[in-house]
């Protein structure tokens, strides 16, 4: 029997789904058994769409608990206030991986006493639904965000029209950790198949985008030199598409290595782990949970120049875009282990721990490696997580996975 797919992208993830075995295309109202949609079709049609029990769609319903970037923090704060009163400060000082942040116009009077204790400081704002770079600048002086100020003396009529957007102000991290001069920060994807039990899964490949200017402070309204996102960078005059702005997380990783030795850089990552588990967990009880539903995220993460990593926000529809030959080729593995991880076809157990370039990081508990374990003790439990790191992943899948229904093994 085939399955039956809807898909609302005209990317990667479509070439992905037409070279599936077995997989065929409905169109408009026709019933499907998956469907890789858009969040804006997900807010027009879920609830009102009947699922039977093996049905898959990509998105949970209130994705944006996580996503937007008014709500990740507000999220943040209480994960860490809980674990403030029920298990101490220690631990909630792991959740410290996020800038000052304010929500704009509504705590707009709390951000000026912050902006006051540290004048000079440079900040960002940002829209807090909007993607791609749009509507992002800096600032140091309150002036230029007079039209976000909360006004109590407007009318009854002015309340009347259409409200500011919301915006997020946001410390700016003005000591970036560069590379050749540049700033740049890391895409790193992360693939949840259920909230309760929590299931979390790590993809190895990612990218570290660069600014195409080098990083200066002295020229905050440059977009070219302070946002790192493609989109931004492809408009600057001498960009090279060809060449493009993107590392891929191994050399990223090596580079580091090389540069600063084998146990910082397994601390940096131990660090970026750390930042993934602690924000699906502040928002575990709140996104509602559906066996339906599975979400790739890509996170933005950002390093300091003392190697701490910052987490700027969480995409539900990072770009599957692609902008090189090589940009191309991770999107398509990485959307082909994810059908594998969903596995429509049944053709896993449930009980793996790496699948293709994915390997389990959170199953209800952290998950750790099986390699060496009785010769380490159990005193030296590794976590099963291994970004920037080799990924043999077709060796690895034609180890794992059974032949396709019809298909002879290879």
């Amino acid at each position: 029997s085939c399955i039956r797919y809807r898909c609302g992208l005209t990317n990667t993830i479509q070439d992905v789904l037409n070279h599936r075995p077995g997989w065929v295309e409905v169109k408009d109202d026709a019933e499907w058994d998956f469907n890789w949609c858009d969040v804006g079709w997900l807010r027009e049609n879920f609830d009102h769409s009947y699922m039977e029990e093996h049905v898959r769609i990509c998105h949970f319903r209130n994705h944006y608990e996580l996503t937007r970037k008014n709500l990740m923090v507000k999220n943040l704060k209480r994960y860490r206030k809980t674990l403030e009163r029920e298990v101490g400060r220690l631990e909630a000082a792991k959740c410290d991986f996020f800038p000052r942040t304010f929500e704009l116009p509504s705590e707009y009077h709390i951000f000026v006493e912050e902006f006051k204790k540290s004048p000079g400081n440079t900040w960002i704002m940002k829209p807090v639904a909007r993607s791609q770079g749009k509507g992002i600048f800096l600032f140091r002086k309150l002036k230029d965000i007079i039209d976000w100020r909360k006004d109590g003396s407007r009318s009854e009529e002015q309340k009347d029209e259409a409200q500011v957007e919301s915006y997020v102000a946001q410390r700016y991290i003005e000591n970036p950790y560069l590379i050749a001069g540049r700033k740049f920060d890391l895409r790193v994807y992360v693939l949840v198949t259920s909230y309760i039990p929590l299931k979390a899964w790590l993809y190895r490949d990612g990218f570290a985008r660069f600014s195409n200017t080098r990083f200066s402070l002295s020229s905050i309204d440059d977009q070219y030199v302070h946002l790192t996102n493609v989109a931004v960078q492809k408009t600057a005059p001498d960009y090279d598409p060809e060449k493009g702005c993107k590392w891929q997380m191994q050399q990223l990783r090596w580079y580091l290595t090389a540069k600063h030795g084998f146990e910082t850089v397994q601390t940096l990552f131990k660090e970026i782990d750390n930042v993934f588990i602690r924000s699906l967990l502040s928002v575990q009880k709140t996104i509602i949970n559906d066996k339906h539903c599975f979400e790739l995220y890509g996170y933005d993460i950002l390093l300091d120049q003392d190697l701490k990593p910052w987490l700027i926000e969480v995409n539900a529809s990072p770009s599957l875009t692609a902008s090189s030959q090589e940009d191309y080729d991770l999107k398509y593995r990485l959307l082909e282990d994810t059908l594998h991880i969903v596995d429509m076809e049944g053709r896993l157990t449930g009980k793996e721990k790496r699948i293709g370039g994915f390997d389990l990081m959170w199953n209800d508990g952290p998950v750790y490696t099986d390699v060496g374990l009785e010769a380490l003790g159990s005193s030296c439990l590794v976590a099963n997580t291994h970004l920037g790191c080799v990924n043999d992943r077709e060796k690895q899948l034609q180890q794992l996975l059974k032949p396709f229904p019809g298909q002879k093994k290879t």
